[in-house]
């Protein structure tokens, strides 16, 4: 099933959240495998690519769904609700194909956006090295067609998935360089990139987040995506601070979903308070959230606080769930152990030193 362009915003929105939740939920019972099993995963990611969901943020005029924020917001929540896998892989094609339609490269646009919606091109990103203090851990030394690019990319997801990834560097000036990159080992005259082993994480290992060594990499102008301003990671993080909240709480809600479970065999009066009680916190939490974003005078101490709050509920609905399940949390295969260390993944994601100090706060009040 696919969803037309042509009705209003209202519609389409509604049709997304209908047809993503449908196909979510003929993934919930190999939600453990997914985490653990690259192809399964590829597998529930090209089902939202069957459908055009990989796209939200690209116009539609380059076959996309042109989502506004909330819209995608309460998508990026649903899809977190039943695999983190699968929502932090898809995320991060979301967040590449969104630069690229933002790009000035029109070429690039015209090569990659009408065949990322459906899946037809898979795209990572490599972003998170521009949050690094002192020396850049890469770097994009300027030549006259182009850059050439040096460094160890310490993050990229989805190896053996994806095709391609945007890269960050720095410039000698100190703007970031963002550009095209293979994602497979290459050579080329005499520069070259390789690829770690994928790393074992405490959850969504399916995804294949792996590290890069990037030597004497020529990147020409015709694979440059963007230049941003020197502060541009930082500013970005300020103002999209409450943007992964929207993974925070969908895990919240996975572990009330477990909890669901579990009180129709464990007919326990305190369980079903404690659900009641989370469910109240999250839905007031979203509410908060929906409408500092829609308020553009909402300062940032009050978004900080929203988005320690979401990890928090992550952290406590998690916990919760695993408390419910009694022992059998205790295998890899459960699935409050599974959204336990997804949570544990939602804590540190795109963690700024502000966001680690509200955190914290958060976990000791009289910090």
């Amino acid at each position: 099933m696919t969803i037309s362009l042509t009705p209003k915003n209202s519609e389409r929105s509604r049709n997304v959240q209908q047809i993503a939740y449908s196909i979510l939920q003929n993934i919930t019972s190999v939600a453990n495998e997914i985490d653990s099993n690259q192809l399964e995963l590829e597998k529930a990611l090209m089902s939202l690519g069957k459908s055009g969901l990989l796209g939200l943020r690209v116009p539609q005029k380059w076959g996309g769904l042109e989502l506004n924020q909330q819209d995608y917001f309460n998508y990026q929540l649903l899809v977190a609700r039943y695999s983190g896998a699968l929502s932090f892989l898809q995320t991060q094609h979301q967040s590449a194909a969104a630069m690229l339609a933002s790009s000035q490269n029109h070429q690039l646009q015209q090569q990659y956006l009408p065949h990322l919606s459906y899946g037809k091109i898979l795209l990572g990103i490599a972003f998170s090295q521009l949050r690094r203090s002192g020396e850049p851990p890469v770097k994009a030394v300027p030549t006259t067609d182009g850059y050439y690019i040096e460094g160890i990319v310490p993050w990229i997801t989805g190896w053996g998935i994806f095709q391609e990834f945007i890269i960050a560097a720095k410039s000698p000036d100190g703007k970031a360089i963002f550009g095209m990159m293979p994602f497979v080992e290459n050579n080329q005259l005499n520069g070259n990139i390789t690829f770690s082993k994928p790393m074992h994480l405490c959850a969504i290992n399916s995804t294949n987040t792996v590290s890069a060594t990037v030597t004497n990499w020529f990147l020409p102008n015709a694979r440059l995506v963007a230049i941003k301003p020197s502060n541009y990671i930082q500013e970005n993080d300020r103002k999209k601070v409450l943007y992964f909240t929207s993974f925070a709480l969908g895990c919240a809600m996975a572990g009330i979903d477990i909890m669901i479970e579990v009180s129709k065999k464990k007919s326990l009066a305190f369980i079903t308070d404690t659900i009641n009680s989370l469910k109240v916190e999250v839905n007031q939490c979203r509410n908060s959230i929906e409408l500092a974003n829609k308020n553009p005078d909402t300062d940032f101490a009050t978004k900080l606080h929203l988005r320690a709050k979401a990890i928090n509920l992550a952290q406590r609905c998690a916990v919760a769930a695993v408390t419910v399940s009694s022992g059998a949390a205790n295998h890899k295969n459960n699935a409050a152990q599974r959204v336990y260390r997804e949570a544990l993944v939602y804590t540190v994601s795109a963690q700024t030193t502000d966001i680690m100090e509200a955190t914290l706060k958060n976990l000791v009040p009289r910090f």
